[in-house]
C-alpha cells in the first residue's frame, strides 16, 4: 500500500517477518510484499496447511505496542457480522524483541487485488459495476449498526483539531454517532469481488465518517467521487455527512503538515469552500 521503507526498517521487517511465518506454520509464496506507513506493517502471501493465506506483521515501539489498534482485528473478527466481506483472521501472535513489539496475524488469502496497490488515493476512475457498489453500501450501512465501546474519532480531538485546521469557527459536537470501519479508502478495498481490509482502527466516528473518508479518497478523480455521492448520498447528503466531511477534511490537511497527502490538500480545500458556503 505504501512505499518500501529506508534498508534498515525494511531489513528487520522482513526477517522477523520470515521468523512469524515459521511460527505460524506457514510459507511465504512469491516475491509480492506490502508495506504499510513507513515501514509499520509488512504483509505477504503464504501458503499453510489449511490453503492460501495472507500474513500481516505489525511493528511498534515495545512500549507503544498493543491496545485498540492492535485488537481491533480479533475483535472485528468477533463482532462484524459475517456478511460484511472480508478476509477472516485464522490465528496471531504478539512478542517483543528488543526495542519493538511485534503483531503477526494469519488471514485467510483474498483472491482479488485492491483498488489501487501503492497509497489510499485514487488517480484513476476504477471500473466497478453495479454489484460492487452495492456491496459497498450494504457493508457501511451494517457496520454503522454494530454495538462497540471502541472509538475511532474523538471528541476532544475535534474540538481541538477542526479550528485549527480548517481555519473557522465551527460548533465541533459531533451530531450524531455510528460505528466506521475507520480507514476506507481504495487501498482497503478489493475488486472486482468487494471485500474490506485492515481492520485496526474501527470503532465509534461521527455518522457518515466511512462515506466521507472514501469521498476525499476520491477527490482527484471526479467521476468517481460523484459515485460515492451517488451509492452513499443517504449518508452524505444530510446535516450529519455534512459535518462528516469536516471531519475528514481535517484529519487529512493535518497529515498534508507532516508532508503526507499533499496531492489532496488543493480539492480538499476546495471541498471545504463548497461545503462552509453550504
Amino acid at each position: 500500500m505504501f512505499s518500501e521503507p529506508e534498508p534498515d526498517t525494511a531489513k528487520r521487517m522482513r526477517e522477523t517477518h520470515a521468523a512469524a511465518a515459521v511460527a505460524l506454520r506457514s510459507t511465504p509464496v512469491g516475491p509480492d510484499e506490502a508495506w504499510g506507513w513507513r515501514g509499520r506493517t509488512l504483509s505477504r502471501p503464504v501458503s499453510t496447511p489449511l490453503g492460501a493465506g495472507w500474513l500481516r506483521l505489525v511493528c511498534a515501539p515495545a512500549d507503544k505496542a498493543g491496545g485498540k489498534l492492535w485488537e481491533g482485528p480479533q475483535e472485528a473478527e468477533r463482532f462484524i457480522p459475517p456478511a460484511v466481506p472480508r478476509p477472516r483472521l485464522r490465528d496471531r501472535r504478539t512478542w517483543t524483541e528488543g526495542d519493538y513489539g511485534y503483531l503477526a496475524e494469519l488471514y485467510d488469502k483474498v483472491a482479488d487485488r485492491t483498488v489501487t496497490t501503492v497509497e489510499p488515493i485514487l488517480r484513476t476512475a476504477p471500473d466497478l459495476d453495479h454489484k460492487w457498489w452495492s456491496g459497498l453500501s450494504t457493508a457501511v450501512d451494517a457496520i454503522a449498526d454494530v454495538p462497540t465501546e471502541r472509538v475511532a474519532v474523538r471528541q476532544e480531538y475535534l474540538d481541538r483539531a477542526m479550528p485549527q485546521y480548517l481555519g473557522v469557527s465551527i460548533d465541533t459536537t459531533v451530531p450524531a454517532w455510528s460505528t466506521a470501519h475507520g480507514d476506507l479508502h481504495w487501498a482497503n478495498l478489493t475488486a472486482p469481488a468487494f471485500a474490506i481490509l485492515d481492520w485496526e482502527g474501527w470503532g465509534r466516528a461521527p455518522a457518515g465518517y466511512d462515506a466521507a473518508l472514501l469521498h476525499a479518497y476520491s477527490l482527484r478523480v471526479p467521476e468517481t467521487a460523484a459515485e460515492v455521492r451517488r451509492h452513499l448520498g443517504n449518508l452524505l447528503d444530510t446535516p450529519a455527512g455534512r459535518f462528516a466531511e469536516l471531519v475528514v477534511i481535517t484529519e487529512l490537511l493535518q497529515t498534508a503538515t507532516r508532508g503526507d497527502n499533499l496531492e489532496l490538500e488543493a480539492p480538499l480545500r476546495h471541498r471545504l469552500g463548497h461545503l462552509l458556503a453550504e
